[in-house]
């Protein structure tokens, strides 16, 4: 008790706890819409919790939502899912350094809890992982403070909409400000021409293969935007060597 109280106190945490705050109104909107969407699709109270607390992505959920109603095949389910939530592989794999020296059942704990907006803002505020205890410190307590408030206002929100399913109608759009919410998140990564570039490919691939079953325009869209991107990496010209500074004086 006495460590969490220390962690509540910290004025990195107090931080993430502020800036989440003040980003969060969208995603808790879209929270509350899949809540909604959740029950309307046919699952009963009891999975639509479960699919909240454990899955904790909103994509992938309102991504598997129509699947799992339509009776998609298991392997389709899955295959869409892990594909809209392949963006957290790059994500795992740069803040991997900020989290090696946590023990195992803390890595996996902040991987579960971060999410998009959490990631977003930590790299903006830490470009660089701490070379200090004290500074792996601040770090984690600002990651703990956004990520905290982050989960709590969508599982909040996604609670709400499965309670109040039957009396809040799908029409209201609340999942729009959901939209401009990721988009915004978008906005903020797409920070080199290559990102620029795989987001618009992504897009266009989306668009022309709408017309698939079963979601299935969005594993096209994300094989057209790797495949680019491999593509231009392995075209680009290797980066110069130093000039060596043998024999010299």
């Amino acid at each position: 008790m006495q460590r969490w109280r220390a962690w509540w106190r910290h004025p990195e945490f107090q931080l993430g706890l502020r800036e989440m705050a003040a980003v969060s109104p969208g995603l808790a909107a879209w929270g509350l819409m899949t809540g909604v969407t959740m029950v309307k699709s046919g699952m009963s109270t009891f999975e639509a919790v479960a699919m909240s607390l454990l899955v904790f992505a909103g994509s992938s959920q309102l991504a598997a939502i129509p699947l799992i109603a339509a009776g998609a095949p298991v392997w389709v389910i899955w295959a869409t899912a892990f594909c809209v939530n392949l963006r957290f592989v790059v994500f795992s794999a740069h803040m991997r350094p900020y989290l090696m020296h946590l023990p195992l059942r803390w890595r996996l704990f902040n991987g579960y809890l971060t999410a998009d907006l959490s990631y977003v803002m930590f790299t903006k505020r830490f470009h660089q992982p701490a070379a200090d205890v004290g500074g792996q410190r601040d770090q984690l307590a600002y990651l703990g403070g956004g990520s905290f408030f982050n989960w709590t206002s969508w599982q909040a929100a996604s609670l709400l909409g499965i309670a109040l399913a039957n009396t809040i109608p799908t029409q209201w759009g609340l999942g729009f400000a959901g939209i401009l919410a990721l988009l915004g998140v978008g906005c903020s990564l797409a920070s080199s021409t290559l990102r620029r570039v795989s987001a618009g490919v992504a897009g266009m691939a989306a668009v022309a293969a709408f017309a698939l079953p079963f979601k299935l325009n969005i594993v096209v869209a994300i094989a057209a935007a790797v495949a680019l991107c491999l593509m231009l990496e392995h075209l680009q010209p290797p980066p110069a060597p130093f000039p060596s500074t043998k024999g010299k004086t």
